[in-house]
């Protein structure tokens, strides 16, 4: 019961915003109710799932940033089987590289990182890869300041794009060696005589097998077992601007470089085994404890299926998860012909994020030319690329939400139609974008609606649009 009413909550913040943007007339954010419009008890929403062109649609929305028109198209076309089987087995394209990696230290403005993201989410082929790669961001984290080289942070997006869909003991090698981490968690000043447990803590509470799973001395030992990295070396130097101080400079990307001569040589008892022991060796303990699977398995089904997902459904993904080696294209396949997936519980069940309802609402106009305005926007709604608030990341669904944020929603789609040349037409909006399926308020907003614009307006910065 708590949930429902946090849920519904939620969803009155988001109706109450609209109404007073729209000039509706006066609503207090605390006070609207949303009129349940299914018969279905605790139901906030009829789920219309029981047709495919909808579990399509939900597909598209939680695992690729949305659709233009032309995509959503195709992906009826093919159906929702050989739609999930085409997200996941595609190649990411890969972005075009970004000219100001080769500035000497990477000290280019981070903006032109953020845009040079956003532009290829919004043009990519394989935006499944994107959204992946978003995850994987907002999972493995590092930020631009304490990373103080934004080529590196360039190279880590470039890494969790082409890792995203392999496998996690892969990942959590390229994660210890990628030179963003290794700045980021202080492994690259980690050596035998003097090794720093940042990494080590990390990479078992926030990585890979969550809290409690682990005790102060495999913090220790780890950390002594995993000393030794360092940053790569750079092709050449250059003068910093009005300096004379020597930066480095990088032609190519580059990971970590082992030195033997600052690693420890003993032994260590690291989760329950006695041993020598290296990087992949720490690995491969964290690999077999039995929380590891259960631990990203239920991560993945936060952001992509539900809230509060069953122990249930996590053990039998998990086990899936396990059984394939950690590959995550069996996993990811998992959840999405998981029956709970498309369950109508499971309609409307998560919020979307600010670079998810951004991008999502781009695409749905289809207007490939918001980067800029997207990027200006996140931080107003609590998300910056390459600047996640700490090194657990950023929050995810209810906790996107407040009335500051919820504005800078509906001031953000104000912004996208203003500079939107063309539109498509309103009632792709309500029948592709929303389902069909839309409150009494947001139907009293749109027929209250005399243009075009202005119920494109109502349909994006509706409470139905920031849910997926």
């Amino acid at each position: 019961m708590a949930l429902a009413k946090q849920v519904l909550t939620r969803r009155q913040a988001l109706v109450a915003a609209v109404a007073a943007a729209l000039g509706v007339g006066a609503v207090r954010l605390v006070t609207p109710t949303l009129t349940n419009i299914s018969t279905g008890a605790g139901m906030d929403w009829a789920s219309p799932l029981g047709s495919e062109s909808a579990r399509i649609m939900q597909l598209l929305r939680r695992a690729t940033f949305g659709y233009t028109p032309a995509q959503l198209e195709s992906a009826l076309s093919a159906g929702y089987s050989k739609t999930v089987d085409r997200l996941i087995e595609t190649k990411p394209a890969e972005p075009p590289a970004l000219a100001a990696a080769t500035t000497p230290g990477g000290r280019f403005a981070v903006t032109q990182l953020q845009q040079w993201w956003v532009d290829h989410m919004l043009t990519t082929p394989t935006p499944f890869a994107e959204r992946m790669t978003l995850f994987w961001h907002g999972h493995f984290t590092s930020d631009y300041r304490k990373a103080a080289d934004n080529t590196f942070m360039y190279w880590q997006n470039l890494t969790w794009r082409r890792m995203a869909m392999t496998n996690l003991g892969s990942m959590l090698m390229q994660v210890t060696t990628d030179p963003a981490m290794l700045r980021y968690l202080d492994l690259a000043t980690s050596v035998a005589s003097s090794p720093n447990e940042n990494y080590s803590r990390e990479l078992m509470e926030l990585f890979a097998m969550g809290a409690g799973n682990y005790s102060e001395e495999d913090v220790r030992q780890g950390a002594l077992a995993l000393t030794g990295w360092q940053l790569p070396r750079p092709d050449s130097t250059a003068p910093a601007n009005g300096t004379g101080r020597m930066l480095p400079v990088f032609t190519s990307q580059k990971s970590g470089v082992f030195n033997q001569r600052r690693a420890f040589n003993g032994s260590v008892t690291y989760l329950g085994k006695t041993g020598a022991l290296d990087t992949e060796g720490v690995i491969d303990r964290i690999l077999a404890q039995p929380s590891t699977a259960p631990f990203i398995t239920t991560k993945v089904l936060q952001h992509f299926v539900t809230g509060q997902p069953s122990s249930g459904l996590v053990t039998r993904l998990a086990g899936a998860f396990r059984r394939s080696n950690f590959d995550m294209k069996t996993l990811m396949r998992s959840v999405f012909t998981s029956d709970e997936f498309l369950a109508a519980g499971a309609y409307r069940a998560l919020l979307k994020s600010p670079t998810e309802f951004m991008v999502q609402a781009a695409r749905a106009l289809d207007a490939t030319k918001l980067s800029k305005l997207i990027v200006a926007s996140g931080s107003g709604m609590g998300q910056t690329l390459f600047d996640p608030p700490d090194v657990g990341g950023w929050p995810n669904n209810e906790a996107w939400i407040s009335s500051n944020t919820v504005i800078e929603r509906v001031n953000f789609v104000t912004g996208a139609l203003a500079q939107a040349t063309s539109l498509p037409p309103s009632s792709d909006a309500i029948k592709h974008q929303l389902d069909g399926v839309v409150g009494p308020q947001t139907v009293s907003m749109l027929n209250s609606s005399t243009d075009e614009r202005t119920r494109w307006f109502v349909a994006l910065a509706s409470p139905e649009f920031q849910l997926k």
